[in-house]
């Protein structure tokens, strides 16, 4: 089909219209930049570091096609490190895979927020070109723990305990015991309970004067953590308390619902909760083309302005929902307290292997995208950093940007040069762009100190996450052999080292205090039960961070943050002795591929159905993380991390025998239905396969992604998608 955009030249460049209309009429007035500087700075930026960001992309595959060679010489070796592992190793030196170790350094990176320097606390992550999802997400900075937990499965929901259609009693007296129980031990009293609480006060002196049931009072065993009040001070409407750094407050109301049956009045209590959320243009979204770039950078103009608004409806009636406003409240000693109201937010650009067509060079080649990214989303972000905005964000003067898809410290410091680049054609002082490190590739982790190194004055982020670091494992490996089944990965040795690895480097070259050091994402949103119970090993684990897929399930993580003093712990982890990252070179592989059909025929089914689930949103509709339902229709949150492990894991199956092509084909063409009936409630969705027998392109993606995986750069999903989706798209256009 014949490309109908237009564009128009701007400094050597090919800019489609739609992003220059927006870049020239939006984001740069509102910066207060020039057009042709802006523009020039661009088109020098992509002749000058362009040719630098393939030289890194041919590296990779390089290094790829000489892993291939050496492990289908070596079959098997990266299971057996006793015996290969000193070869194993000098074979990754020799090549340029293992790079050398820093000398010993603390990382010096300066004016950082306080939610990421110093708070412990949970961490959303959002598609950006979602405007809802991304105003709920900046909101959730603050949830209520009543409805959190009356709302989820972490009470049964039957018998006496069940939901209803209205407001049962007895379910809301389950969460209000777990509402004081967490008050019990955030703000203890030294007498008694909070469920025995009849009144809360404040006295002349600024204590806090709890009376009991039993007609004594009670104040705080630590008096500092009553951090202040709303009202008067002998009745007030809300206390504040603050216990590891997070604030909790209890509302009282005793005219509410919820109120009127509590001997205290107490109607909720309000958890400080998402205290970082990145809004995401790279994995949770499908952006192809200019179109979908400008809906991504409007809304993180609007974000970061303060001013975006979404009009939705609810119950058949239209609402509007807005940024929220700071909390003010009443301190112990009279002065006056305001807390930020909204979750600090950080912006994930795209990889280096990305490039876009919504610009293209003098030569007619698309650009990379990540240098439109970090232009945009940074001009952007210039009327917050100069506190021009009606609402803030960065309180220092500093713009977080998550890179991802790093591939060892080479990369890192093409980034921090990119960054440079940027700061000096915006007129930014330097080092307002900062890094977030994610250790999400097999050598970026091998290299973690000297990746950390290399943005030692910008780094604010490591983490990890075991989807796309698996799917990096499978593919850097894909040659060695045949690997265990998705849900045997987690927990095997060269994961284990690489969790820990990564809080071990983070440690040891000063983190916190200026650095978040964070974990993976909880991909079951309904199951928040299993997540309560769970999810604290993150934090037993060292992280200060660990995210989690909406604004519930952030207020309920809140609550281990209560649990866990996340600063002692890595204080008593600093003694321990570094993780061997050679245990990161066990590849988790299964030399026998010993499964039973059934066992065989089992994994492919599962993940031929999350693939399917996923690549049908992406492709026909352009979403880009979505709740799937797996084949017991439990929702997994889905995005191309998920989508990468699977696709994967079946294109190594694949190449080593353990399933066949006409399995594959088979098994796709079995579960399409099922996908069909699981999204049968949705008006805009289209089968995969017609009645007539044709694939949707959302099929073909799909069966490309396992047949053509092993082909694929790094494993990755985004060629694909981008194809079929731009294709999709143009048809519904045609």
């Amino acid at each position: 089909m014949t490309d109908s955009t237009t564009r128009t030249e701007r400094a050597g460049l090919s800019v489609d219209d739609r992003l220059l209309d927006y870049i020239e009429n939006d984001v740069l007035p509102a910066a207060g930049l020039s057009a042709d500087a802006f523009w020039r700075s661009l088109a020098a930026t992509v002749a000058e570091l362009g040719p630098r960001g393939a030289a890194l992309l041919a590296e990779r595959d390089r290094l790829q096609a000489q892993l291939d060679q050496w492990y289908r010489a070596n079959p098997g070796v990266p299971t057996d490190l006793e015996t290969h592992l000193e070869t194993h190793k000098a074979f990754l030196g020799e090549i340029g895979y293992l790079q050398p170790e820093p000398e010993p350094f603390q990382i010096s990176t300066e004016d950082v927020d306080v939610e990421i320097a110093h708070l412990a606390g949970p961490q959303l992550v959002v598609p950006v070109t979602n405007a809802r999802f991304a105003l709920n997400a900046a909101n959730a900075r603050w949830g209520s723990l009543y409805d959190a937990v009356y709302g989820s499965d972490l009470i049964a929901d039957g018998g006496e305990t069940a939901k209803g259609a209205g407001y049962n009693p007895a379910r809301g007296a389950v969460v209000v015991a777990m509402g004081r129980e967490l008050l019990d031990m955030a703000a203890p009293l030294t007498a008694g309970s909070h469920a025995q609480a009849t009144s809360y006060a404040v006295s002349p002196e600024g204590a806090l004067v709890v009376s009991l049931e039993d007609g004594t009072t009670a104040g705080l065993v630590d008096a500092a953590a009553f951090a202040g009040y709303t009202g008067d001070a002998a009745s007030p409407a809300s206390v504040l308390f603050v216990h590891h750094g997070l604030h909790l407050d209890v509302l009282i109301d005793p005219s509410s619902p919820v109120g009127a049956l509590d001997a205290a009045g107490v109607a909720d209590i309000v958890l400080e909760a998402a205290v970082t959320t990145i809004m995401d243009l790279e994995d949770s979204v499908s952006a192809v083309d200019a179109e979908d770039k400008v809906q991504g950078y409007s809304v993180w103009q609007g974000l970061l302005s303060g001013e975006l608004t979404v009009t939705f409806q609810k119950g058949g009636r239209p609402f509007t929902r807005s940024m929220n406003a700071d909390r003010t409240y009443t301190a112990p000693d009279g002065s006056t307290l305001t807390l930020h109201g909204r979750s600090l937010m950080l912006v994930r650009n795209v990889g280096i292997h990305m490039y876009t067509d919504a610009v293209r060079d003098a030569a007619g080649d698309e650009i990379p995208e990540g240098f439109l990214d970090a232009f945009v989303t940074a001009a952007a972000a210039i009327p917050n950093l100069r506190q021009e905005t009606t609402l803030a964000n960065t309180r220092t003067g500093s713009l977080y940007i998550v890179k991802p898809k790093q591939h060892g410290p080479a990369e890192v410091a093409f980034t921090v040069e990119l960054f440079g680049r940027v700061e000096n054609a915006l007129g930014l002082a330097p080092r307002t762009l900062k890094i977030g490190i994610m250790d999400e590739e097999r050598r970026t982790s091998l290299n973690l100190d000297a990746a950390i190194a290399a943005a030692s004055d910008r780094v604010v982020f490591i983490n990890t996450g075991f989807l796309d670091r698996t799917g990096d494992e499978i593919h850097t490996s894909m040659e060695a052999g045949a690997f265990r089944r998705k849900g045997e990965l987690k927990g095997q040795p060269n994961m284990v080292a690489y969790e820990n690895a990564n809080v071990d480097a983070g440690l040891a070259h000063g983190l916190p205090g200026r650095a978040q050091i964070g974990k993976g994402m909880w991909a079951m949103p309904d199951l928040m039960k299993d997540m309560y119970e769970t999810k604290s090993a993150q934090l037993r684990a060292g992280a200060t961070t660990a995210w989690v897929p909406s604004p519930t399930a952030a207020t309920i993580h809140a609550v281990h943050y209560h649990q866990v003093d996340v600063a002692a712990v890595q204080a008593e982890l600093r003694s321990r002795p570094r993780a061997d990252i050679d245990e990161i070179l066990r590849v988790p592989l299964d030399p026998t591929a010993s499964w039973s059909a059934e066992e065989i025929a089992t994994e492919l089914d599962n993940n031929v159905q999350s693939i399917l689930g996923y690549v049908v949103r992406w492709v026909d509709q352009g979403v880009g993380c979505s709740k799937v339902p797996d084949l017991e229709d439990v929702g997994l949150m889905e995005d191309r991390a998920t989508l990468r492990i699977s696709s994967q894991l079946l294109a190594n199956w694949l190449r080593h025998d353990v399933i066949t092509r006409a399995q594959v084909d088979e098994a796709l063409a079995r579960i399409s239905p099922i996908v069909d009936r699981q999204n049968a409630g949705d008006a805009s969705y289209r089968p995969l396969v017609a009645d007539d027998g044709t694939e949707s392109l959302s099929f073909q993606a799909a069966r490309d992604l396992i047949v053509d995986g092993a082909d694929q750069p790094n494993g990755y999903t985004e060629f694909i998608l981008h194809r079929y989706r731009r294709a999709q798209k143009n048809a519904d256009r045609a």
